[in-house]
């Protein structure tokens, strides 16, 4: 450790000052972002009273073996050893067996009247993210959901804040998303009253029309939910925080982590692995990317600036990047197709059928996003970040300035590999062997089928000469005969 990190230790670190002695509630808490968010509470935050997070059973497993799974894992690992094992994490935790989903949320009346003698802050988190759910489960997540968390949280008696988790792509009929809220596509409590009595084919039936214009089933029920944290500001303390695309973690604690293949992800295994070949996008418009660790640090820096700084009036904050940073779809193809062939080469396809239906699928409701392009508003965040100290700035980054793509990509990559396609490094010599002989097949592949072709098409062109010089041969009187 050097001089200037002893002296920015020193320093206070008023964000997790700010933590100390509260009690949170958590939904989506064993998800992508949710996980990342425990391990810097925990990591960071050592006098927080207790996180409670709202857990279902899931592919049999109850939420009990869920959450001892989940610490487990190598994104742990750093606040594991600091702590010392997975027990004193656990003491700091406290699952509610629950579902987002149901009407009355599953959760146990003991449950419940401890959430409501007991949480300062609740984050909503929880959200179907797949673009092509049915309405009616999106409609009962994302937006019924919400509403009955929103509920819970107005009967908090100690509550100082509630957090509602957005998206950037909720409004996209707004080419430049400004930090304010605007009308939603439809009135959520119609919405939600509708669904609950409609069979599943009316739903289907009228989805276009619900619809409009908007692609797909999460940007809108995900405006609809963003719609009714805004209608609780009159009631509660709220701030609605949209991160764009979260992506994998860029720093800290693990480079590179991800749980699952969506994003750049799947587009990086995808080629990777020869699934995916080609790719429809204009290929010199961006995506804005958020690295899921700088946008944690963004919640954890929100709530000391609500809380502590008394900022309360900026409660419709957008967390991009793409002020800082652009990557275009054809750099993040050229930079991933670089890494794969170069550095760090994934094993061939062995049984991919899965992963290929998954991607596939998920690039089909994907490419209105490549087809398009949005700007953001992004100012709220750096302002914020603005008020740190150099400690803080250190621990909680908020913005991508220093990001190395082609690094990162990389990160992305190897990662990938360990945790996804559990490949281990001990297999990254037998990988590069193996890309050399399928770079090999696949152009001689090819020059057996452009031979095919051009043997074929030598053939059909003989034919059709002998056709003409046959049909010139024949003359009047030979017809006549």
């Amino acid at each position: 450790m050097s001089l200037e990190d002893n002296d920015l230790d020193s320093m206070p670190d008023r964000i997790a000052e700010t933590f100390a002695g509260l009690t949170l509630l958590v939904t989506g808490g064993t998800g992508f972002m949710g996980k990342v968010l425990v391990e810097k509470l925990l990591r960071k935050c050592p006098d927080i009273t207790k996180i409670m997070l709202l857990v279902r059973p899931k592919k049999g497993k109850s939420p009990k073996q869920r959450l001892e799974e989940m610490l487990n894992d190598e994104l742990f690992a750093k606040v594991r050893n600091l702590r010392g094992g997975v027990e004193p994490l656990l003491e700091k935790l406290q699952i509610v067996c629950g579902d987002v989903s149901a009407p009355d949320l599953a959760i146990s009346n003991e449950d419940k009247m401890n959430i409501i003698q007991n949480v300062h802050i609740v984050l909503h988190a929880a959200a179907t993210i797949r673009f092509d759910e049915e309405l009616k489960k999106a409609v009962f997540l994302n937006v019924r959901g919400t509403k009955l968390i929103i509920e819970l949280a107005k009967q908090c008696k100690k509550l100082k804040l509630f957090i509602h988790i957005s998206t950037a792509y909720c409004h996209l009929h707004e080419k430049l998303l400004e930090e304010k809220p605007y009308p939603p596509p439809a009135d959520p409590h119609k919405i939600i009253e509708a669904m609950e009595w409609m069979t599943d084919d009316a739903v289907s039936t009228i989805t276009p029309t619900l619809l409009s214009k908007l692609p797909n089933s999460y940007a809108f029920t995900k405006a609809l939910g963003e719609a009714l944290a805004v209608e609780a500001m009159e009631h509660i303390p709220v701030i609605v925080l949209r991160p764009s695309i979260v992506i994998p973690v860029w720093q800290d604690p693990v480079p590179g982590w991800t749980d699952n293949i969506n994003g750049p992800t799947g587009l990086l295994i995808g080629a990777g692995k020869g699934v995916i070949r080609t790719m429809y996008c204009k290929s010199n418009s961006y995506a804005d990317y958020l690295p899921v660790d700088v946008f944690i640090n963004g919640i954890m820096i929100c709530v000391w600036n609500y809380i502590k700084m008394g900022e309360t009036k900026s409660n419709v904050i957008n967390f991009t990047s793409s002020a800082e940073i652009k990557v275009t779809w054809l750099e993040m193809i050229d930079a991933g197709r670089e890494i794969i062939m170069n550095r760090v080469p994934l094993n061939g396809v062995v049984c991919l059928m899965r992963v290929h239906r998954r991607i596939s699928k998920g690039f089909e409701v994907f490419e209105y996003y490549t087809n398009n392009q949005w700007d953001f508003k992004s100012d709220i965040a750096q302002t914020v970040r603005q008020k740190l100290n150099p400690r803080e700035r250190r621990d909680y980054k908020v913005d991508a300035i220093g990001l190395d793509i082609s690094k990162y990509f990389e990160d992305c990559i190897r990662a990938a590999r360990i945790f996804i396609l559990k490949e281990s490094d001990d297999t990254l010599p037998a990988a590069r062997r193996h890309m050399k002989i399928m770079w090999f097949v696949d152009i001689v592949a090819q020059l057996l089928f452009w031979s095919l072709m051009l043997y074929w098409f030598s053939g059909w062109m003989s034919s059709f000469y002998s056709f003409l010089v046959g049909s010139s041969n024949i003359t009047p009187e030979a017809m006549v005969e």
